[in-house]
């Protein structure tokens, strides 16, 4: 039985108790006892008739009779809800009040640690790496592709070649690239003059330049003994031996043609930013490349390679506990040493909404109160308050009883006196 059904019966109870001890002792007055109690009683009952009144007067007309000012919650029940709204908005939930309690509330604090207990936790782990596959798996990479390749057609479309270059020739002249350059070469030379067959064809090649060379007198007298004296292979390794001499001067480092050679290699990589004609090579290439290359098949292909790669080692629990794990504590960590400002930014976009939304509040009440009908919304509010009320009765009967002696004993002093 619900506290409300009680004290309902128990105000009937003692409305009851008033009416019978009245009519019980009505007919006897010669005792003042007596007449004290019938005065108690006969106040009670009014008082507890008076309170009961009263009462019902708040939902519904007493008994039924549309009796002036009775049925107050029914009969003013816009002026009612109004300003039970009114009074939700501007005082018990007013913007302000609510602005004010969210600025004292640390949602970092409160959430962070619990966030991080769970992550530790192996259901939850579990929870978070089949979210983060499924994360993964739902993302349409086909989507991706046409923003991808736009990005990858600008960044490599505004770089600079010159710019490049320069960097490049600052990198080689730093690491002594012309010298490098010049001992790999030298070194590749020297191997291939010594190699028997090198002797062959530079011979070969001499002897067909001096053939080819025309003279008249002397000169030519001179070329046909020259001829005459020496063979493809004597002449081979004449040359031979000379270039092979030449290489290894230049390969011992101060010879000065050798510091001729690597200063003109490093003008011309110092150069390199300036040179028109490279850059504008460079660029016709660059261009060409990406008028030609098949960049969405390629977005596509690494997009999706990298997708699964991703999902293989989500399988990987070794992966997840030493790089997804920490990520996940890592990204908590970096929230927690900005707690400060990320809260600050919470609260500030909470307060933002509760601006531009608080007369929802007080809009939500009242469509919710609007759907009620006089009698839901009367039970409502008596099953909520209705046991205060029918103690109202009660404590009247009491009282009225109470008094009712004192009034009756007055009454009895004065006839004395």
């Amino acid at each position: 039985m619900s506290m409300k059904t009680k004290s309902k019966k128990l105000a009937v109870y003692s409305l009851i108790i008033m009416g019978i001890g009245y009519i019980a002792t009505a007919p006897f007055d010669d005792s003042i006892w007596i007449r004290l109690l019938q005065g108690g009683f006969e106040a009670g009952l009014v008082g507890g008739l008076a309170d009961w009144f009263a009462v019902t007067a708040l939902f519904r007309h007493p008994l039924g009779l549309p009796i002036p000012h009775t049925a107050l919650l029914p009969n003013n029940r816009k002026r009612v809800t109004n300003g039970l709204v009114t009074v939700l908005k501007n005082d018990w939930l007013s913007k302000e009040s609510i602005q004010d309690k969210i600025k004292d509330i640390s949602f970092t604090d409160k959430l962070l640690p619990t966030i991080t207990e769970l992550i530790t936790k192996g259901s939850l782990k579990a929870g978070l790496v089949k979210a983060v596959k499924k994360l993964v798996s739902n993302i349409e990479i086909e989507k991706m592709v046409p923003f991808i390749k736009t990005q990858i057609v600008l960044t490599l479309s505004n770089i600079e070649v010159n710019k490049i270059l320069q960097m490049i020739s600052s990198k080689l002249v730093n690491e002594n690239f012309d010298e490098k350059v010049l001992d790999h070469v030298l070194k590749k030379a020297d191997n291939w003059l010594r190699q028997e067959d090198t002797k062959e064809k530079l011979g070969s090649v001499s002897m067909n330049v001096i053939n080819r060379i025309e003279a008249d007198g002397m000169l030519k007298f001179a070329l046909r003994s020259i001829e005459s004296l020496l063979s493809e292979e004597k002449l081979g390794n004449i040359v031979q031996n000379l270039l092979l001499s030449g290489v290894r001067s230049l390969q011992h480092k101060g010879q000065p043609n050798r510091e001729a050679l690597v200063k003109y290699i490093r003008k011309e990589i110092e150069a390199m930013n300036d040179n028109e004609q490279l850059i504008e090579g460079i660029d016709k290439w660059k261009n060409q490349l990406l008028s030609e290359w098949d960049l969405d098949n390629t977005v596509l292909e690494a997009l999706q390679k990298l997708q699964d790669n991703i999902l293989l080692q989500l399988d990987d629990e070794e992966f997840i506990d030493t790089y997804l794990m920490p990520l996940c504590l890592h990204f908590l960590g970096m929230i927690q040493k900005n707690s400060v400002t990320i809260d600050k930014w919470i609260q500030t976009q909470i307060s933002i909404l509760i601006e531009k939304n608080h007369s929802k509040i007080g809009d939500l009440v009242q469509e919710n109160l609007d759907k009620l009908d006089n009698e839901t919304m009367i039970d409502m509010i008596e099953n909520n308050i209705g046991k205060d009320l029918q103690w109202i009765r009660v404590n009247g009967a009491i009282c009225g009883f109470i008094i009712g002696i004192i009034l009756t004993g007055i009454h009895y002093l004065i006839g004395l006196i």
